[in-house]
């Protein structure tokens, strides 16, 4: 089933016929690049912390790991993600559909520079069975994003 406040809003930025419904879960980036029919760094990742006691979501590639260090020099604290059974009540998607879209009024959205690399990447669309294909531009230009971060490791090419 497609998450309503995600189509409107893919709807009304002009990408609402890049959501895609999938007959079999997305939750894992794994279960999504089989679905998709992509590889795993293909996939946007959407992960929820906790920095100053504020929600804050960043998106990055399949591939890339929090960087402990790397995080802290952006957000000035170590990345702590949001309680698995506190991400619904606090983003207003599930987890395995955390998305970049919709997301509730102040909670800011980073994208990870890992991404860059790809034409397209796959965000979930607010729940475990949608996803979304868009160009890290198309992203960067349609979630009103605070702008791109370095906060991941494991996915640059020299390692």
């Amino acid at each position: 089933m497609i998450n309503a406040k995600v189509k409107k809003f893919l709807d009304i930025k002009g990408f609402g016929d890049r959501l895609t419904e999938h007959s079999e879960t997305i939750d894992t980036v794994e279960h999504a690049a089989q679905q998709i029919g992509c590889t795993e760094p293909e996939i946007a990742k959407t992960l929820s912390f906790i920095v100053e006691e504020k929600p804050v979501i960043v998106v990055m590639a399949g591939d890339g790991k929090v960087n402990s260090s790397k995080f802290k020099s952006v957000f000035h604290t170590k990345p702590h993600m949001i309680p698995r059974d506190q991400v619904e009540d606090i983003t207003g998607f599930q987890p395995g559909g955390v998305c970049p879209f919709a997301v509730p009024a102040g909670i800011p959205i980073w994208l990870d520079v890992s991404m860059k690399r790809f034409e397209y990447v796959h965000p979930a669309g607010g729940n475990e069975f949608t996803s979304v294909k868009i160009t890290p531009g198309e992203l960067e230009e349609i979630t009103e994003t605070q702008g791109w971060c370095d906060v991941c490791k494991g996915w640059e090419e020299e390692e």
